[in-house]
């Protein structure tokens, strides 16, 4: 598995240097959702495969940008349902058969949330234990990890009930059920077992529950195996921020996200074994289960993007350096008019920055953090979008709207501003021209005009630019 490995992340590596020299320029990596973890085991790959003395160099002359989307920084708690009792992602398959796909695949734990305040042994092993057999990366936590509650999550991951007789398993059969209904069951309640997202990741919760669920010992060996001992680095752990000079972290906020789960025994057999009694949910900075119970808990300051929670997402705040520019704009094009903008904010690592800044009601918003002070030669940018769900961020026209700015703006030989300037968001293609339906004449009018050409089924469609965009983008340098 190693050498298979290995060959994937040469040839990875070689196709950032062929298209250095096909293109003559550095290689922008645009990564979502668990892909920023394969970029990141890359980065700690090559570390090891190279020099140490010329890897900044090497990524300086071959990566421009780094645009992290959607990532998992923490993992997300999607993964720990996935594993105990199946996510189908809306295939036409039942959850104990997606159960069994995800259990199957050796990379369903690299989603696994984990603890912020814990972090593994950084030793270059490689360098050191050449073809030797050598020990995991052993987990240190922070003394925060034990004193604070949830390990940094809004609430426990994971409240389990389990049976409080321990001959009686997690899926007897029906026929054991009815002879022991009386006779065992009666006699004493479940118990119920909460663990945290460092309880989950260092396979606390696993090992807990192989006595109602033998089938769990294989992801305890996955884990123990692949990620605790891998010999490059345990996934497990929470990112620095990786030593690239331009870096993006990008996601959807205030979504309605799964942060914890109530699981019960079923009486059926594996896989169907477990049933969610309860579910924890983020939204919009609180908590609320769906049963309707109260839920103890810290919640974020917003939610996630549907799919990952909001502390895991903007974990990459805390790559951002001491001082900090914010300003929000309507996700729309728009004049500026209604642009929010604070300089200088201090930024204090761990903590969660909070813009003291309005919405107007049904308007969704793009909120962008930009380093005022970094390393020189460094920048990094937040940027979080309302509403923006996880699995369609990436086909959002905002997105790549902003996304081909900003490139822009970096390749321009004229451009004078550290960012892409956010005064003025303009139609830049005829699909950006709209009908205002309240004005009867196209949106934008200096820039844009009703030209109805053959084909066109809407007012819309008719709108387009009265010129090319190359005076537009003058405004953006």
């Amino acid at each position: 598995m190693l050498e298979e490995r290995d060959l994937y992340f040469h040839k990875l590596k070689l196709t950032f240097e062929t298209a250095l020299k096909l293109r003559g320029g550095p290689s922008l990596v645009f990564a979502h959702s668990m892909g920023n973890n394969v970029f990141r085991y890359f980065l700690e790959w090559l570390k090891l495969e190279i020099a140490p003395k010329h890897y900044i160099q090497w990524l300086d002359e071959h990566i421009h940008a780094y645009f992290a989307v959607g990532a998992p920084l923490l993992g997300s708690t999607e993964a720990v349902r996935a594993a105990l009792s199946g996510t189908t992602f809306g295939l036409p398959v039942s959850e104990g058969t997606a159960r069994l796909m995800f259990n199957a695949f050796g990379s369903s734990l690299w989603l696994m949330p984990f603890s912020k305040y814990c972090k593994a042994d950084n030793i270059y092993w490689k360098h050191f234990f050449e073809g030797k057999v050598c020990c995991p990366h052993r987990q240190q936590c922070d003394e925060a990890e034990y004193t604070s509650e949830y390990s940094g999550w809004p609430t426990d991951l994971v409240i389990i009930e389990v049976p409080s007789v321990r001959d009686m398993g997690a899926y007897p059969s029906i026929m054991d059920i009815t002879e022991n209904i009386t006779s065992s069951m009666e006699c004493g309640k479940p118990t119920l077992l909460s663990f945290s997202a460092r309880e989950v990741s260092d396979g606390t919760l696993f090992k807990t529950i192989e006595d109602y669920d033998p089938q769990i010992k294989a992801l305890v060996y996955q884990l123990e195996k692949y990620y605790q001992g891998d010999p490059v680095l345990n996934p497990l752990t929470p990112w620095e921020r990786p030593p690239i000079k331009n870096v993006f972290c990008i996601y959807g906020i205030d979504s309605k996200t799964e942060v914890g789960y109530y699981f019960a025994p079923s009486g059926k057999p594996y896989p169907d074994n477990w049933i969610i009694t309860d579910i924890i949910y983020e939204f919009e900075g609180s908590l609320l289960s769906r049963s309707g119970n109260s839920v103890s808990g810290k919640p974020n300051n917003s939610s996630g993007d549907g799919t990952v929670s909001y502390n895991s997402l903007s974990w990459c705040k805390n790559w951002l350096g001491p001082k900090v520019n914010i300003t929000r704009a309507p996700q729309a094009e728009h004049d500026g008019s209604d642009l929010q903008t604070v300089m200088n904010i201090d930024h204090h690592h761990g903590q969660d920055i909070l813009p003291n800044m309005t919405r107007s009601p049904h308007v969704k918003y793009i909120t962008y953090y930009e380093d005022a002070e970094s390393l020189p030669g460094w920048r990094t940018a937040v940027w979080e979008l309302d509403k923006a769900n996880h699995r369609n961020i990436v086909r959002m026209p905002v997105l790549m709207r902003e996304l081909w700015l900003e490139m822009w703006h970096d390749m321009h030989p004229e451009s004078k501003s550290k960012f892409v300037t956010k005064a003025f968001r303009g139609p830049l293609r005829n699909e950006d021209c709209r009908w205002d339906y309240a004005k009867a004449r196209c949106g934008f009018p200096e820039h844009c005009e009703y030209r109805y050409i053959f084909g066109d089924v809407h007012l819309g469609m008719s709108c387009r630019l009265k010129n090319t965009s190359t005076n537009l983008l003058q405004q953006y340098l």
